[in-house]
């Protein structure tokens, strides 16, 4: 009796302990339970303890409700040009209703896969193989439309599909490594022909500029030569003209020192004849004298002249009789120190305008008005002269020039 208590007692236990365990069910957190109950769905449960009805509620599947992420195989794909690239996907979701992911698609990865390589393709059908390489965002767009639209009766939320990578054949993949190289060889000779050009232009540009630099010192070089030509011109042709005024000066008071000595001398006319035979010789030797006459009326004319000039004596003989020299004469004919003739240090006026002079030899060019224009064949003389009409224009004018002050010193004497 014991050991038969003991049997029932064990499978009581067992049994006891089989209807808890299948009673009470642990479910981790990112895991959701889809439970039925004598075949049929009833509830989802996740996170927790769930309690069962033994032998009338199961457990059909643990689905796990976290974010995943599945990489696809390669998938071979023509594009719009016959050319098969490789593609991998990478497709990122989420089961929001896992009741949906059992119950409405037999295997909800395979799903997303078949549905993602056709919308691939249909993609990348209608694109050229370089737009395929430049258009992922497109393409990403339109994978995650279509795999969203097709999977949200399966419980399933597609967040995110990415192109892992787009393999074309070998033979393209080495025609676009040429094609890439001749693009960066044709920017760099593209480059190379800028960087030359923006050279010679830059290097123009300073030749043109030492050019016109070089010509503007030029300019200022001839202008200050011309300048400087006109002013010497001027300053010589003052000095010519006061040199000849002077000249001319010191010959007229030369006539009138020997005019006023010859009277006052009291010359007679035999003296003059004799003067006049003592020339003849002298007359008669130049080289271009090869034949000399003397008149034979040469003494009735010189009788006839004294006779003109003298009167008779008691012998009846002319003589030359010379008239009183005034007081004039006698002291032109006694002054002879010419020292003070041409001194112009204590004059004024010369001191004035040798000043003036050498103020305008000294002035800067840009200083000084613009040159008079000079016409054609006249002298800078002419137009030194053209400049200043009044100093030759009368006795007044040629007064106050500087060659004048002698004369003036030479005619106040006289004057008093």
């Amino acid at each position: 009796m014991s050991i038969t208590t003991a049997i029932i007692a064990v499978v009581v236990l067992i049994f006891v302990a089989t209807v808890v365990f299948s009673t009470i069910k642990m479910i981790s957190q990112g895991e959701a339970a889809v439970i039925e109950r004598l075949g049929r769905y009833t509830r989802t449960v996740s996170g927790g303890i769930t309690v069962l009805v033994p032998f009338i509620d199961r457990i059909r599947e643990r689905v796990d409700i976290r974010e995943r992420v599945v990489s696809f195989p390669p998938q071979a794909v023509i594009t719009q040009d016959n050319l098969t690239v490789d593609i991998d996907i990478v497709v990122t979701f989420q089961i929001n209703d896992p009741a949906k992911a059992i119950y409405g698609v037999d295997d909800y990865l395979v799903g997303v896969e078949q549905i993602s390589v056709a919308t691939l393709r249909d993609v990348v059908g209608g694109m050229t193989l370089e737009e395929t390489l430049t258009s992922r965002d497109v393409i990403n767009r339109r994978l995650r439309g279509e795999l969203d639209q097709a999977t949200t009766k399966w419980g399933l939320r597609i967040s995110r599909v990415e192109l892992k990578a787009i393999d074309p054949p070998p033979s393209v993949q080495q025609s676009m490594e040429m094609q890439m190289k001749a693009d960066r060889e044709k920017r760099a000779m593209i480059l190379n022909s800028e960087g030359r050009r923006e050279s010679e232009i830059k290097t123009a540009e300073g030749e043109k500029q030492a050019r016109i630099l070089a010509a503007e010192g030029e300019k200022h070089a001839a202008i200050l030569a011309a300048e400087a030509e006109r002013q010497a011109e001027i300053l010589r042709a003052e000095g010519r003209r006061a040199a000849t005024y002077l000249e001319a000066q010191g010959q007229a008071r030369a006539v009138r020192k020997l005019n006023a000595s010859i009277k006052a001398s009291k010359v007679t006319p035999e003296v003059l004849a004799y003067r006049y035979l003592d020339q003849l010789p002298k007359m008669a030797e130049g080289q271009a004298s090869t034949m000399w006459l003397i008149p034979s009326q040469f003494g009735d004319a010189l009788e006839r002249f004294s006779k003109a000039m003298a009167k008779p004596d008691e012998d009846g003989v002319f003589r030359y009789e010379p008239e009183d020299v005034d007081e004039d004469t006698a002291r032109e004919a006694e002054s002879g120190d010419p020292s003070g003739w041409f001194d112009t240090e204590t004059d004024p006026e010369i001191a004035k305008a040798v000043a003036a002079a050498t103020a305008v030899a000294n002035r800067s060019v840009d200083e000084q008005p613009a040159p008079t224009t000079i016409p054609t064949g006249a002298s800078p003389a002419a137009g030194a002269a053209d400049d200043k009409p009044e100093a030759d224009s009368g006795d007044e004018d040629a007064a106050g020039s500087p060659a004048a002050a002698p004369a003036r010193r030479e005619e106040e004497p006289q004057e008093g």
